[in-house]
């Protein structure tokens, strides 16, 4: 969450930057401050109010996106071509796996999403409600995806200074009447406020209930989310891309996510903490004993875990580095696993104990005599549900 959070501010700074030609820093600061305060008043109640108000800001900023390229964007067909973007590439191929693997696990990373899936009031709304927002995102991503390729046959990307193509639509937008900027830039705020809010509250519910099993007051944990805010600003500002900062925790996540899936299963009891997380830290190292025997360095290697390149290289690297991530965190692991099985039944041999280690929880057993539609009252009553 940090490393969103990262996100979010450097995305901020640059598209202020880019539509005003200010300094994006007092806008942050000014976010980070009234989040803090109205979501340490609030709660994660209030997250679920800025939601509405981040739906409308997209929506309108689409509605807006739409306006700019049919009044202000004009097509140079002479800049299609050499811009080889309808041409294959490798990275193009890459990124059919790349892309579902990266962003599926990473999704199980973001507490927010996990917060309001518990927060459904059944299974039924659950489902029509991400089943509406699937095709709702499908629908607004493909819209702003395709901004890149009009920013760059418009000749408005990258621009000169060279801009980050994150911030395409807005360069798009940039073409609009001063006043239409400005009503975007309020827009703009607005939807990562409600962005970074949603952040923040998930960060204090999982310190608080995860990391300190709710043993610490809440106030306590969220003066600790104020305190990291501060590193947060200061690595947003210093932060050279968006895109870098997701491709780090992508790779975190798909190194911990598949051994992490395993122990959800109710077939895999005998699958524990002590694997997912050393197959987590597995995964990682496995990147970087690949990126060293790839690139015949171990600096390489480390610079791999962190894609100081970005994703755009024109080599296997980065592909590679999406397949060792998850494959070497299942091979660490199940080797985990065997380690663990292997030093409790000698222990148990030692001490002369039964080897109890493969045996199902007692929540996993079934009761003798006792089918599962029934219930015991505190009376003693047997009754059928």
């Amino acid at each position: 969450m940090f490393l969103y959070m990262v996100a979010e501010l450097s995305a901020l700074q640059q598209i202020v930057n880019s539509l005003s030609g200010l300094d994006g820093l007092p806008a942050v600061i000014v976010e980070c401050a009234v989040t803090t305060i109205y979501t340490s008043l609030g709660g994660f109640r209030v997250s679920f109010v800025t939601d509405n108000i981040q739906g409308a800001m997209v929506v309108g900023l689409v509605i807006l996106g739409v306006i700019t390229v049919g009044a202000k964007t004009h097509i140079d067909r002479n800049l299609i071509g050499p811009s080889h973007l309808l041409e294959p590439s490798l990275l193009g191929w890459q990124l059919i796996y790349i892309l579902p693997v990266a962003i599926l696990t990473n999704d199980f990373f973001i507490s927010g999403f996990w917060m309001r899936t518990f927060a459904s009031k059944t299974d039924k709304d659950l489902r029509i409600g991400v089943s509406i927002a699937s095709v709702v995102v499908l629908m607004i991503l493909t819209l702003i995806g395709s901004s890149g390729l009009l920013a760059a046959w418009a000749g408005v990307w990258p621009g000169d200074p060279p801009q980050a193509g994150s911030i395409a639509f807005f360069l798009l937008l940039e073409q609009l009447p001063a006043w239409v900027v400005g009503i975007i830039l309020i827009m703009v705020v607005s939807l990562s406020t409600a962005a970074f809010d949603s952040l923040q509250s998930a960060m204090v519910s999982t310190a608080s209930n995860d990391l300190f099993r709710n043993r610490l007051g809440i106030w306590w944990v969220r003066a600790g989310v104020v305190l990291l805010i501060f590193p947060v600003v200061v690595v947003a500002l210093r932060s050279p891309s968006i895109l870098q900062i997701f491709l780090i925790s992508d790779l975190v996540s798909a190194s911990v996510v598949p051994v992490l899936c395993i122990g959800l299963l109710d077939r895999f009891y005998w699958w524990q903490g002590f694997e997912v997380v050393v197959g987590g830290l597995g995964g990682i190292l496995t990147i970087f004993i690949f990126g060293t025997i790839y690139f015949g360095s171990a600096l390489k290697g480390a610079k791999l875990i962190l894609l100081k390149d970005g994703l755009y290289a024109e080599d296997w690297s980065v592909f590679g580095a999406f397949v060792a991530a998850p494959v070497g965190g299942l091979v660490w692991g199940i080797g985990a696993l065997f380690a663990r099985l292997s030093f409790q039944y000698i222990y148990a041999k030692f001490r002369h104990e039964r080897f109890t280690a493969l045996d199902p929880p007692v929540s996993l057993t079934p009761r003798q005599g006792v089918d599962d539609a029934t219930f015991v009252e505190p009376q003693g009553n047997w009754k059928s549900v």
